[in-house]
């Protein structure tokens, strides 16, 4: 078995040149463009964290072309205004069918499975990973999402794990260092 060198370690070169096929990386937000808490505040108040270097990875992604979605069962004007703020033409909140909204951004795409990551960390998530060529979890994800996962970041979710998978798609696609100068 032959490894592709990568900024985050070595990897398995059949599943790295997946990562060039890729037009579209669809992520779950809660674990994995944040690290999965959710803190309230006494006024009712809901705040997350997003880390900016996944911000980075996900313009770089789109300048070369590559559409970031998110699909989250959840509804959040945080998540809204963070994913707007990012360029992101598909947010799908409050939607428990993973599968079906991915497969109809799919549609409008006119994308193959081939064509599609996904990336997600609990139960909920496993529909996206039936309409992806690339399953992706992070390291504290539900044990099963791992089971089924093709590809486990090194980063954490809300630690700069979508900038990991952002980060392979850009190299696999001889892009990784191309990139600069773009504002979060």
């Amino acid at each position: 078995m032959s490894h592709t060198q990568t900024p985050y370690g070595t990897l398995d070169t059949s599943i790295f040149k997946r990562f060039a096929n890729i037009r579209l990386l669809a992520c779950d937000v809660d674990g994995i463009f944040s690290d999965g808490r959710i803190y309230l505040g006494n006024d009712g108040a809901e705040l997350k964290a997003f880390h900016t270097r996944d911000g980075y990875g996900v313009k770089a992604l789109m300048k070369i072309g590559v559409e970031v979605a998110v699909i989250t069962g959840r509804k959040s004007q945080i998540v809204e205004d963070r994913m707007r703020a990012l360029g992101l033409r598909y947010i799908i909140q409050g939607q428990e069918d993973k599968q079906q909204a991915l497969q109809d951004i799919a549609g409008q795409m006119k994308l193959n499975t081939e064509q599609i990551a996904a990336m997600g960390d609990d139960m909920p998530d496993l529909g996206m990973f039936r309409q992806a060529g690339i399953k992706i979890s992070v390291p504290d994800g539900h044990p099963v999402v791992i089971q089924q996962a093709d590809f486990i970041t090194r980063c954490q979710g809300g630690f700069g794990a979508v900038r990991e998978v952002c980060d392979m798609i850009l190299q696999a696609n001889h892009q990784l260092t191309q990139i600069h100068g773009i504002s979060l």
